[in-house]
């Protein structure tokens, strides 16, 4: 009995490890991470801010997939910004990734097709659970062709590869297509008059 307790508490322990986040901002400085477009990121008390834009602050050392990405992030009530997921190759400028990458969008002022939690213009939100004051929570889950979006734990968006979407209605709206499973993941600076502050992001593995 004693022997099969500590094998449950090892198993348990190792479960509990492989399901760790893992920090892709280390809250000191932008090891890792490569700014491509107008604007910038800089760092204040810890954490990403966003100024000018538009442009996007990109993790170099590799591209991700089957992942739980998480981003804490406030600001949305009255400013723009995103996060981009699903980037096929290294951003040079601030379009690529719009139109052949998914920019998850944070921004609680727009409709429903363009508010936080949405892959921007082209899924409609199934909530909108974004708070106005303080920090909120952003998961962003790739599995395979799958890309669900949860904020503050609420299901936002849950799509898949070739599901029907909206047609391009603005210029600046991303062309349409499919996307890759593995891609670079980033930050979007917007605008000049947008801050937004990040405090984490982060990844997890997803069990196989």
């Amino acid at each position: 009995m004693k022997k099969l307790l500590m094998l449950f508490c090892l198993v348990s322990s190792i479960s509990a490890l492989a399901q760790e986040w893992k920090p892709l901002f280390n809250g000191k400085d932008l090891q890792n991470w490569a700014h491509a477009g107008d604007g910038k990121f800089v760092i204040e008390d810890g954490m990403l801010k966003t100024e000018g834009g538009m442009g996007l602050l990109w993790y170099t050392p590799q591209k991700l997939e089957n992942i739980r990405l998480k981003v804490v992030y406030k600001g949305a009530a009255a400013n723009n910004a995103g996060v981009f997921i699903r980037i096929p190759e290294k951003p040079t400028e601030a379009w690529m990734p719009v139109n052949k990458g998914y920019e998850v969008q944070i921004d609680d002022r727009e409709d429903e097709f363009h508010k936080t939690g949405v892959l921007y213009s082209l899924t409609k939100a199934k909530a909108t659970p974004g708070k106005a004051e303080g920090w909120n929570e952003m998961i962003i889950t790739l599995a395979g062709e799958r890309t669900q979006v949860h904020v503050n734990g609420v299901l936002v968006t849950d799509y898949k590869e070739g599901d029907i979407v909206p047609k391009k209605a603005k210029d600046y709206e991303p062309d349409r297509g499919p996307r890759p499973t593995a891609g670079y993941v980033g930050l979007q600076n917007h605008g000049g008059d947008d801050v937004v502050y990040f405090r984490e992001v982060s990844y997890q593995p997803l069990r196989k």
